[in-house]
Formats: C-alpha cells, structure tokens, sequence
C-alpha cells in the first residue's frame, strides 16, 4: 500500500469491507479547535475518531508518548481496526499535522498497510465530497501490535548521536521556535534547539491546497534544508506528532534509515542536555 493516497482513491474504495478511515485530527491548545467535535459534525464517511492523546500513553507527563503495543492494541482494535484491514488515516489542519503520526504509529506497531489522505479533510470537503455527522458504530476487532525499535528514538539514543554526530537531527518546528526567538507553546521548556540539528518546518512539505510536494520538489526543499538522503535522518518537533510528516515523506522516496525522536523538545527542551540557539 502506498503511504499517501488520493481522495479519489479513496472515494473509490470507501465501500471495500477491508478498509478502515480514521480521523486523527488534533491540535495544539492555542488553536481553540475541538478535533472531536469537529469529527461529530462533518467527517468521511465511515471514518472513526482516534483521540491521539487516547491512544498515547498514559503513564507520563510527556505528551503523546508511544504506549504499550497491547495498549495500541487495544485502543485500534476497539475502533474495529484488525490485521487484516487497510487503514486511511487523515486530519482536518490542511497541513498533515497530526495523521502522518498515526501513521508512524502503526508502523511502528508493524501494520504497514497504512496511508494517510493526501490534502486531508479540507481538501475532502473544498472537491464537495460526502460527509457524514455523529459517531460510528463500530464491531471491535483483533489488532497484533509489535514493536519495531529501529523506527524510534529516545533521550539516551538522541544524547549518543549528538556527542557522535552520526545521524542528522531534523527539527520539524517554526524557525522562531529553532533558533530560540519565539517562545515555546508549553511552560517550562527553554528555546533553541538539540545541537548539530537543521530546521524544516512540516508545513513546508505540502502545497497550498495541503497536498504533498511532487517527488522532484520534494528533493529540492529537503536539500535546502541540509537534510542528506544517503545519511541517517532522527526527526524531531515538539511533542513528536508533526515530525512524523518527514518520516511519511522519505518513506515515499524510499529512505529507510529515518526514525522519530519520540519525546522531542517537550523532553530534550526540559532537561539539561545541551542546547544550541
């Protein structure tokens, strides 16, 4: 299954019984948008609503943490997702915020057949699709998570490969928020970023109508920014939900030495590991 599918693909295979849609929509508190209500008055139909913070784990203070893989497990298969079954996951911010996360999650988790909506729900609605209201009525189903390490990073790895500077930290956050000008969304976390780390913003990998960048663009903005295809890429963001938008794009080029750094600057930003600004 290719990582990004169309809507016409999708408007195509909405009635197939080995299908699952998931609306992973979420936003930061600044926002003022409620992903859940949003779900309840307009989504594809069909689409479940998966909660990210539901779904990540419960026993931190760190936001969006992976959780078990019984406990993601538990949480997909309750939403009727089983192995079988091909996921489409999607958000509502136009810019692939939070759905290449529930991608990479199920990744992580060994599903691979998983794609995220290309342009998203707004594109969905600007082509004058269908949307359906309320929740939906799912039959729960069997979901065999298993970890695969190599696709996450932790604060000791990121630690190792900064002191030997052997993979490429990309940081997926605002320009103002890398260098240390702007101030951070959440309390208590200092400015700048993780040392020998280069700056992409996630919001640059898509066009204006929230569609990903064409293959050749792609190359081009990702060599602006320094990031090498031929080395190790750790992506990191804030709180480890848009930087997985760099992992869903060099998975399209094939790239497989890419990992997320899980914790990110929510975790790295409060400790008293180096910082450069």
């Amino acid at each position: 299954m290719s990582s990004i599918v169309s809507t016409n693909w999708l408007a195509e295979h909405l009635a197939d019984p080995k299908l699952r849609v998931l609306d992973a929509s979420w936003y930061l508190p600044s926002a003022h948008r409620d992903a859940h209500a949003e779900y309840l008055a307009g989504h594809v139909p069909g689409a479940r609503f998966l909660d990210l913070d539901a779904a990540s784990a419960q026993d931190t203070d760190l936001p969006h943490m992976l959780p078990t893989p019984e406990s993601f497990a538990d949480h997909v298969g309750a939403l009727g997702v089983g192995d079988e079954h091909m996921v489409v996951v999607y958000d509502g911010s136009g810019v692939n915020l939070s759905a290449p996360r529930v991608w990479w999650m199920f990744r992580v988790f060994g599903h691979e057949q998983v794609a995220v909506l290309d342009g998203g729900l707004a594109l969905w609605r600007a082509e004058g699709r269908p949307l359906e209201t309320g929740a939906v009525e799912v039959a729960p189903a069997h979901f065999t998570a298993r970890l695969r390490p190599e696709l996450v990073r932790d604060l000791q790895a990121v630690r190792a490969h900064v002191a030997r500077d052997d993979s490429q930290i990309v940081d997926m956050r605002s320009p103002g928020r890398f260098t240390g000008r702007d101030p951070e969304p959440r309390p208590g976390l200092r400015g700048g970023h993780i040392p020998h780390s280069v700056n992409l913003p996630f919001s640059e990998l898509v066009t204006a109508d929230g569609t990903v960048l064409d293959e050749e663009t792609l190359r081009a903005r990702l060599a602006d920014a320094g990031v090498q295809l031929d080395r190790p890429v750790v992506a990191s963001c804030g709180s480890g939900t848009s930087a997985a938008s760099l992992l869903l794009n060099l998975h399209r080029l094939g790239v497989t030495d890419a990992s997320l750094y899980d914790g990110s600057w929510s975790e790295w930003g409060a400790s008293d590991e180096p910082v450069e600004q």
